[in-house]
């Protein structure tokens, strides 16, 4: 097997609160951030269910640098879109006190579709998240790699936890955004599929029986993606800041590359029950960085810090065929400064004032850019 770590592009998307510059409440942009967007950007910038939100979309990067600049590029672009119609940006998980039953929809089939199958769930689903598409030679590949990277959604999402407030309340959660999706039908932590011909059977299944009508309303934390030769990892929050995005967006790729590396040593990972992974999902959306995870191999709690200093370790060896070592280091910033999550946490404990925390998170949306 001869190793071809240029396979591995990324794509990432990202979803942004659209706010009042005044009140810093979420506000309905009717599209236009959108429409003015596509003139010079195309379709690297989309609509969402609420029209309060913008998700944008990279082109193919062919690695971290160049991923770094086209995030870079959007988030300053929609910044400066939305600047001319008097409104400001935010990333943030979840919303710190705006209530999803003042938001308005966007007219479009398939989410009329959503909301008229899911009704609330889907309505209350105001939430911002980040995918990171990492690209595979074949389907094939994408699916042992999907199976054997589910252990370490739960650390990663630890770093990317960024939404302890809802309706202007505090959760005791480090991400309630998770808490939020999960009213949706096949989210979660997917179970590990034996084939590409057993995944794609499933989804066959659910359309046969019309669960759904295509495979891109399988919503997972990471998912072979239905149309493109991508592993999609969707298990975060969307970060506060560029430099945040891109250290997962490496570590993902990176994480791929190493499951590839052992694969071609005739070795693997070891792969763990959906079960199990959820209780570290859980306890990565409650304490972030804060708490302790399962080692399974171990059979104990481990500080959750410690098992992401291993997974540094573990993926050390392929990062200099990536080229990502300058993005990777960004990670012990992020432990050192805490998440969004705990940022905007602080930003509560000095004032009481979430209004506040809402503008420290759009004063910080440009950071690192």
């Amino acid at each position: 097997m001869i190793l071809n770590y240029k396979t591995f592009t990324l794509g990432v998307e990202e979803e942004y609160m659209v706010l009042d510059p005044d009140t810093f409440e979420l506000k309905s942009h009717e599209q236009q951030i959108v429409q003015e967007g596509q003139k010079t950007i195309k379709d690297k910038v989309k609509a969402e269910m609420h029209q309060a939100v913008v998700e944008v979309g990279t082109d193919i990067c062919q690695d971290i640098d160049e991923a770094y600049k086209d995030v870079s590029f959007l988030r300053k672009t929609i910044s400066d879109i939305a600047g001319t119609l008097n409104l400001t940006l935010g990333a943030a998980g979840t919303h710190p006190f705006s209530h999803w039953e003042k938001q308005l929809i966007t007219d479009h089939q398939r989410y009329n579709e959503i909301i008229a199958e899911l009704q609330e769930a889907a309505r209350s689903n105001l939430i911002f998240g980040l995918h990171v598409h990492v690209g595979m030679e074949s389907r094939e590949l994408a699916n042992h790699i999907a199976n054997s990277t589910r252990y370490f959604l739960p650390h990663i999402f630890a770093l990317s936890t960024n939404s302890p407030f809802w309706e202007g309340r505090t959760t005791g959660y480090k991400s309630y955004r998770t808490k939020v999706f999960d009213k949706f039908p096949r989210t979660g932590i997917p179970d590990a599929f034996e084939s590409i011909e057993a995944y794609d059977n499933y989804v066959k299944m659910l359309i046969k029986t019309n669960c759904i009508d295509n495979a891109k309303k399988i919503w997972w934390d990471l998912r072979v993606h239905p149309f493109f030769n991508t592993v999609e990892f969707r298990i975060c929050d969307i970060p506060m800041t560029v430099d945040e995005t891109i250290a997962i967006a490496a570590l993902f790729q990176a994480i791929c590359a190493r499951i590839y590396m052992l694969r071609s040593k005739n070795m693997n990972y070891i792969q763990y029950s959906r079960p199990l992974i959820n209780e570290n999902k859980w306890r990565a959306s409650r304490y972030g960085l804060d708490g302790y995870l399962i080692d399974f191999g171990k059979e104990e709690e481990v500080n959750t810090r410690a098992l992401i200093y291993e997974l540094l370790n573990f993926i050390d060896p392929v990062i200099p065929h990536l080229g990502s070592q300058h993005r990777i280091d960004y990670v012990h910033k992020i432990m050192e400064m805490g998440t969004g999550a705990d940022r905007q946490l602080a930003i509560y404990d000095q004032t009481s004032d979430l209004i506040q925390v809402a503008k420290y998170v759009s004063d910080h949306f440009l950071d690192g850019v």
